[in-house]
């Protein structure tokens, strides 16, 4: 008697998504020839045709519906045991906090969590976006494993005495224009093309370092103050305004913006720093590494 299997379930499951079986044979790197056997052995277990063959394609028939919803349940159910299963096999368990300066948490440490734990299921990571300030003073008190902080010119002189530092991006900072502004097709100015600009600048509690207009401009015409960086960009996008963004932002801009860089013989830059205690976990080390990892992909795109 013709039974059901996982092979055939997640074939039958493909189909369904793709519509064909050609399309399923290539996602799952199947001969066509294969991906008919499991069907068939399906329709043999469920006694009834899963789809209706057409000359374009297939359908599900009212078995097939069953049975796709079905698979989909149980396919989701083996995954998860898998998920389960590996995060008892891996030493990367548990619990790792890490903060970051909020332009940093807009493209870069989202992409090195992601990178981490879909390698380690086990590992639970949280975020947390601060200025440095408060992200090193939770760094010392051991509410932070990581902490992603900016250093460099224009930036206070932080206390990073007895923290372990790596280097993982040698930033540079570009204006956001909107994309019907004059510069919005140019791909480099001048700082005295900026002189006339009106900026749009954050607004932070006293001490934190906040992004105004372009460093080293005299006397800039400050137009609005904002705190997030969602409600400056929307700003730019409206035409109020234009901003200064760091360039690992880029990945994160909205529709409506262009970035532009600057020529500026006068601005040294800044770097993006990963900050840990001097004897970092085995969690917060492969952070670390997956932060580098994604800073390179950023700085090359």
């Amino acid at each position: 008697m013709a039974e059901f299997t996982l092979a055939g379930l997640r074939v039958v499951h493909q189909v369904a998504v793709a519509g064909s079986f050609t399309r399923a044979a290539e996602v799952l790197g199947y001969t066509q020839s294969a991906v008919s056997r499991q069907v068939a052995a399906m329709e043999a277990a469920a006694g009834a045709p899963v789809f209706d063959r057409r000359r374009r394609g297939v359908a599900l028939t009212p078995a097939g519906q069953v049975l796709v919803r079905r698979a989909t349940e149980i396919l989701a159910g083996m995954e998860a045991t898998e998920l389960e299963l590996a995060s008892l096999r891996d030493r990367l368990a548990g619990r790792l906090a890490i903060g970051a300066y909020p332009t940093a948490a807009m493209a870069l440490v989202p992409r090195a969590m992601a990178q981490v734990t879909s390698g380690h299921p086990g590992l639970a990571v949280v975020l947390e976006d601060a200025s440095t300030p408060a992200l090193l003073r939770r760094l010392r008190t051991g509410r932070l494993d990581v902490a992603v902080i900016g250093v460099g010119h224009g930036l206070p002189d932080y206390d990073l005495s007895e923290l372990r530092q790596t280097a993982v991006l040698q930033g540079d900072l570009l204006v956001v224009v909107p994309d019907t502004h004059r510069f919005a097709g140019h791909e480099r100015i001048t700082v005295q093309d900026l002189a006339q600009e009106h900026w749009i600048a954050g607004d932070g509690a006293a001490g934190e370092p906040q992004f105004g207009a372009w460093p080293t401009l005299s006397d800039p015409h400050i137009a609005h103050t904002a705190r997030g960086w969602s409600t400056r960009l929307g700003l730019v996008a409206a035409g109020l305004g234009i901003t200064v963004i760091p360039d690992l932002v880029l990945p994160a801009l909205p529709a409506g913006v262009r970035a532009v860089a600057v020529m500026d013989s006068n601005w040294p830059g800044r770097a993006t720093v990963v900050v840990t205690r001097p004897h970092p976990s085995a969690q917060a080390q492969a952070m670390v590494k997956a932060l580098q990892g994604q800073a390179a992909v950023l700085h090359n795109t």
